[in-house]
This record gives structure tokens, sequence and C-alpha cells, in this order.
């Protein structure tokens, strides 16, 4: 199993990103370049994304160890994941908090989210597009307009869409995603009913306008992160770091301080 991962900085404590559904580490990007003006930055392709190797299954212990097998605890992690990646986070932190300083979650809780409607929706869009018949990226656009109507979504879908020598390709692990939807939005309860909490700092950073983080959920939240504090993000939703960089990039800061 190989993750594909990126570095920034030089110097400083080990920060390291992990994205959410149909991301990649370069996401992260514009905020690691600041964060790397005074720490060392990971950037991780998640396991099924990007160009890290895709596993048999998807399930949050399996890919939450995968990652954790990046640190050590002589040098260890502040952890910042949004969505999917939030919850690969707090599981690496649940089963492995020798090699994790401290926990930044963006816009997700640990609950088992019923719904996930919205994302099956989107692999059945990508996984009916004709690669073969397709000439031009915009092509693409334009066949997904129907099935993901909002264009910053469906620009989003589109960086995962790759042409090489063989022609095009998706770079997300769909089939498998897809399959395993329901472990992708719930909690890993059962496999972490021997885990104690975490009790070093927690930050949860959501979005006004999102409710991936509801008041029903704190109590799970204080559960298993009991040392955590919550940042709301006005004029922002699920994707809080991209819709509000510059406070998002702050917040985080002054955390890792």
């Amino acid at each position: 199993m190989t993750l594909h991962t990126t570095t920034l900085g030089e110097r400083g404590s080990l920060v390291a990103f992990c994205h959410g559904l149909f991301g990649q580490g370069k996401n992260w990007t514009s905020i690691a370049k600041v964060v790397a003006e005074d720490h060392r930055v990971l950037l991780v392709d998640m396991p099924h994304h990007g160009r890290s190797s895709w596993p048999e299954r998807f399930d949050y212990v399996d890919v939450a160890d995968r990652v954790a097998g990046l640190f050590g605890a002589d040098d260890p992690v502040a952890l910042v994941g949004h969505s999917m990646g939030g919850k690969a986070a707090m599981v690496l932190a649940l089963r492995h908090p020798d090699v994790v300083e401290r926990l930044c979650v963006v816009d997700v809780a640990p609950v088992d989210y019923e719904s996930a409607s919205e994302f099956t929706g989107y692999i059945a869009a990508m996984l009916a597009l004709d690669l073969d018949g397709l000439e031009h990226r915009r092509d693409a656009d334009a066949a997904l307009t129907e099935a993901v109507p909002d264009p910053t979504v469906r620009s989003f879908l589109l960086q995962n869409l790759r042409r090489g020598d063989d022609g095009w390709s998706w770079q997300p692990n769909l089939e498998v995603l897809g399959r395993d939807i329901a472990s992708l939005s719930g909690w890993p309860e059962a496999e972490l009913a021997a885990a104690a909490p975490y009790e070093k700092p927690t930050l949860w950073v959501s979005g006004q306008r999102s409710d991936y983080v509801r008041d029903e959920y704190a109590a799970a939240m204080d559960h298993w992160f009991p040392r955590n504090r919550r940042v709301t993000v006005k004029d922002a939703g699920h994707w809080v770091h991209s819709e509000q960089p510059q406070v998002f990039t702050e917040v985080l800061r002054r955390f890792l301080r």
C-alpha cells in the first residue's frame, strides 16, 4: 500500500492535512503554504484517492491505520482533517494517540450520518460518464451538468479526471467508494469499543450554513474528545476552508501555536 504525500516547510512541528471524499492532498495547498511558514507540512492523498493506492475495501479503521504509518511517537503530528478525512483523523487519534499531538476536525462529527444519497448520486454520475468517448474536459463538464448542476461541485469532481496514455480515467476508487458508502458515511463505534477517549487538544471548525456538526452531536464529540473547543465560521458551508480560507487559516494557526 502506497500513500502519496507532498511536503512543504523545513522547520517547526509536523502538521498533516487529510482531505475529504473526492479530494486530494493538493486541495490544501494554499492553506498549507501559510502554515509551512512555521511548520513542516505533509499533504496526504488518502487511500482510494489521488495518487495513493486502492485497498480492497473502505473502512475508517483501515484508512486510519494506513495513514498512521506515516507518523511516529518521536515526531508527533498535528492532524487536520475535513469531512471523510476528519473522520479518519479522529479514528487515527483514538487508535494511535501517541503519534497525534493535537487534532483539528473540519465540519464533521463522530456519528453515523444515515443518508449519503448526495454522494451516491455523484459517484453514479461519474461512473456513468463515457470516458472512451470523451475528447475534452469541457465535454465531461457538459455531461455531468444534469446530475451535478452546481458548477463549483462539478469543477471539484472533475479535478479527479485525468488523461494518460491510455485515455481518461478517474483517480478515486469509485467502485469501492460506492459499494462501501455506508461505511464512509458511518462511524466505527463497535471497532472503537476498546479505545479510550483522546485527551489531547481538539479543535472543531464548522461552517455556519452546514448541518454536519449539530447540537445533538455534542455528546459524542465530548465523549470521544473531552478537551475540545468549537469554532463556527460565518458565511461558510461544509467546505469551510475553501469558502473562508483566510478565517480558517487564522483559526488554525492560533490553534497550532
